[in-house]
Order: structure tokens, then C-alpha cells, then sequence
């Protein structure tokens, strides 16, 4: 009983905090990008939240459970996507001073590709915010009060609710806080799992030598490696989630530090998440992988920290959802229906967005319920968005040098991105990856071909 009343003060806490910034969210710059005001203390905090949410807690620790010291590859690709971030393009993406990564693409190429881009991220996107609700669910499924099932549903109504009330502003007030309990929450669940197995030396006896192997291992070879770098990672580099960050930011300089800070802090996270899987392999061995931490947490902590955790999950869970749901929205209201309706006035826009954020919110609960496991429904929208959009906007920031063209990025866009989805629907193996070479592909060619179109229509007046 006590670990859920810690939970429900957590979750009661949080929509306090919403309701206390709602008066704050009134206008669209506060409401969408906390009035550019996120200092490199509260947007590191802030992109940790986001990061560290469903895949990097409930998910990467099933992957350490099942395949060891490599799974902690989920999350360190994002320490090296950002850090290419950092060097290469926040402080460009800060200084273009949108609300979304559609209005960078919309700079680099127009409205087609820009509508086009925001399409696909919304759909995209639902597989995300899908992630973290059946996260959710499997966190608080522990507690043997209810079923998965009717915890997915009260958390999607919690995530709905906050992100409504606070918008940006009130994600980057608590992020900072929910970082600081996830810490604490991981760092103490892994000292007192390790010291039920024995410490390190204890864990080393009792897996297989496999499950240390580094970089690679007999579960996860280099082509697995290099398919979860470029898809995963490059989300890292560009991805709607981590810009909504750095348009938060004050201006370019506290964008790239923070970029840096969270490149950094990934790393011990990453590793103890995998650890706490790694115990959970040996201590409860016929357990299913996804469920790795949170028996780890029922059966080892005491009750106390049994609810300290349980709350550094959620934060992490709720963060990373709330932060997809109120980008999938603006993205929904700025990029997409007010580009249908420009008389829109400032007050509607905020009030469609908060609609969007109801009915995206209910469509992610039914992808969730479909879907059911954590990192397939990222895997699904991380191939889809990746392939569609990170090679155009890359290549967006060096368009004169490359020469690429909008009729290239759309059809980079569509060609990709259906692909990705096919290859995700169908299952089939390599194509994730040829998803990327394919939208790589189209961009220059199409490109190359709109150029030599304008070329002889220009000879030929």
C-alpha cells in the first residue's frame, strides 16, 4: 500500500504543478516553447526527462536481461547523436527561433516538404507516445492492484491531462526534478540488486561470458549495431522531441551545452539500467524481458524505495510523454491545420493544439493496446521518421552546397518513410536500413533531375 500512495502523491504533485503554470501558458510562445527562457541547467534536465523515459528504463533493461552489456547500446547511439548535434547544428536550430522542426524544414525547402515532414512525424510520433503509455501500464502493473490494461488507461488520462494544463512551460518546471528521481531511483534499485547477487564479481559468476561481450556480442553483431546507430541515433540529431528542447533554450550557446551535459550523463544511466536487467537475468531468470525491472523492484527494495522508484519510472514514463504528445500537437496545429487555415488567431491556435493533444493522446492508447511491446512500437516509429526525414534535414543545413531541391526532399520523404513502414509492417530484415539509402537515394536524384528540368526550360526561353 505504501508504494501507491507514494505513486498517487507523485501523479497528484503533478498535476499541482500544471495547474500552477497554467495561468503562465497563455500565450503561444509560452505555451509551446516556455517563452524561450530554459536555462542549460533546465533544458539538460529537461532533454534527460525526455530521454530517459519508456525505452531507457522498462525497455533497455529487458534488453540488458536478454543480451547483456550490449544493450545498453539503446540508449549510448543518443550520446552520440547528440554530441554530433551539439558540435554541428543546436546552436544553428536555436538561433532559427521556430516552435517545431517542420518550420526548420519549411525554411530550408517550403511548405511541401515542411507539410509533407509534418505528416509523417505526427504519425510517426504515435508510436512514441505509444511506447510510454504501455510503459506505464507494465510499471504499475507490479503493485497487483488492477491490470496492466486499466493503468494504461488511467496513465494516458494523467499524461493527457498535465500536458493540457502547463504545456512547455510546465514539462521544462518539472523536468529538472523528475531527472533528479530518476537518478536517484535507478542508482539506488542498482546498489541494492548488485549486493543481492553477490557485487559485480557475484553477477560476472553467474551470467554467461557472452553477456559481458562489448561492443558486440553473439546476440548483437555489428549489422544490429549500425541499424540501432543510424536509426535510433540519428533521431537524436534531428528529432522533433530533442528541438523542442533547444527552441526552449535561452539562445544558442546554453542549446549546445546542454546538448553536451546530456551527451554525457547518458552514459552512467545507460550502464545501470543495463546492470539492473543483467541482475534481474539471474535472480528471476523464466520472467519475461520487459518485465525485468519492475520485478527486480516488488521483490528486492524495501517499500519505501519500492515507491521511490516506481516514481522515478513514471517520471520518466510521463516526461517522455508529455513531451511527444504537446509536439505531435503543435506540430498538428501550427504545421499542419494552420497552414489550411491562416486567419487562425493566436487564442485558437492554443486551443486547437490542447484538442489535438486530447484526441493524439487516445490515438497512441489504441496503438499501445495493438502494439504492446515497448521497443517494438519505437523500433516502428523510429524507422519510419527516420528514414523519411533525417537525411533531408541534414542535408537542409548545407542545401546550396548540395544542391538538393524540394521536389527531392518530398519524394526523400514519401519514398522513405513508406518504406520504413513497409519494412516495419512486413517485417523484413534489412530493409530498415535500406529505408535510409533509399530516402538518401531519391533526395539527390530527384534533385539532380529538377535541376536539369530547370536547366533546359531555362535554355529553351
Amino acid at each position: 500500500m505504501l508504494p501507491l500512495i507514494i505513486v498517487i502523491v507523485y501523479f497528484v504533485a503533478m498535476i499541482g504543478i500544471g495547474l500552477s503554470t497554467r495561468k503562465q501558458a497563455k500565450t503561444a510562445g509560452s505555451y509551446f516553447v516556455a517563452g524561450r527562457s530554459g536555462s542549460t541547467l533546465f533544458i539538460t534536465g529537461s532533454l534527460l526527462a525526455t530521454i530517459i523515459g519508456a525505452s531507457a528504463t522498462i525497455g533497455m533493461a529487458g534488453l540488458g536481461f536478454t543480451r547483456g552489456l550490449t544493450g545498453a547500446w539503446w540508449v549510448l547511439v543518443g550520446s552520440v547523436g547528440l554530441i554530433v548535434l551539439g558540435f554541428f547544428f543546436a546552436r544553428k536550430v536555436r538561433e532559427y527561433g521556430f516552435y517545431t522542426l517542420p518550420g526548420l524544414i519549411e525554411k530550408q525547402y517550403g511548405r511541401g516538404p515542411a507539410l509533407a515532414g509534418s505528416i509523417l512525424i505526427v504519425v510517426a510520433w504515435m508510436g512514441v507516445i505509444a511506447g510510454q503509455i504501455i510503459a506505464a501500464g507494465k510499471i504499475m502493473g507490479i503493485l497487483g492492484i488492477g491490470s496492466p490494461n486499466l493503468w494504461i488507461f488511467i496513465s494516458t488520462a494523467v499524461f493527457i491531462f498535465y500536458t493540457v494544463l502547463g504545456g512547455q512551460r510546465a514539462v521544462l518546471k518539472t523536468d529538472l526534478w523528475q531527472t533528479i528521481i530518476i537518478f536517484l531511483g535507478i542508482f539506488s534499485g542498482l546498489g541494492f540488486v548488485l549486493w543481492k547477487v553477490g557485487g559485480f564479481n557475484g553477477l560476472a559468476n553467474s551470467l554467461p561470458a557472452s553477456y559481458f561481450s562489448f561492443p558486440t556480442s553473439e546476440k548483437f553483431d555489428g549489422y544490429q549495431l549500425i541499424d540501432t546507430l543510424l536509426l535510433v541515433g540519428l533521431t537524436y540529431v534531428v528529432g522533433p522531441d530533442m528541438y523542442s528542447r533547444i527552441f526552449s533554450a535561452k539562445d544558442g550557446n546554453v542549446a549546445r551545452k546542454s546538448v553536451f551535459w546530456t551527451a554525457g550523463l547518458l552514459v552512467p544511466l545507460a550502464l545501470g539500467i543495463t546492470l539492473i536487467g543483467m541482475t534481474a537475468a539471474v535472480l528471476y531468470p523464466n520472467i519475461a524481458a520487459e518485465q525485468a525491472f519492475p520485478t527486480v523492484i516488488k521483490n528486492v527494495m524495501p517499500p519505501v524505495l519500492v515507491g521511490l522508484v516506481l516514481a522515478a519510472l513514471l517520471s520518466a514514463v510521463m516526461s517522455s510523454a508529455v513531451t511527444c504528445l504537446l509536439s505531435a500537437s503543435t506540430i498538428l496545429t501550427v504545421d499542419i491545420i494552420h497552414k489550411f487555415k491562416p486567419a487562425l488567431t493566436e487564442e485558437k491556435q492554443l486551443t486547437m493544439s490542447k484538442w489535438g493533444i486530447v484526441a493524439l493522446g487516445i490515438v497512441a492508447l489504441v496503438v499501445a493496446l495493438l502494439l504492446k511491446g515497448i521497443i517494438n512500437s519505437l523500433m516502428f516509429a523510429y524507422t519510419i521518421f527516420s528514414a523519411g526525414l533525417i537525411p533531408i534535414v541534414i542535408s537542409g543545413f548545407y542545401k546550396e552546397k548540395l544542391r538538393v531541391t524540394a521536389a527531392g526532399a518530398i519524394a526523400a520523404i514519401i519514398g522513405g518513410g513508406a518504406t520504413g513502414l513497409i519494412s516495419k509492417i512486413n517485417n523484413i530484415k534489412y530493409l530498415d536500413l535500406g529505408a535510409l539509402a533509399i530516402s538518401v537515394v531519391l533526395l539527390f536524384a530527384v534533385s539532380g533531375i529538377e535541376r536539369y528540368i530547370r536547366s533546359r526550360q531555362a535554355k529553351g526561353k
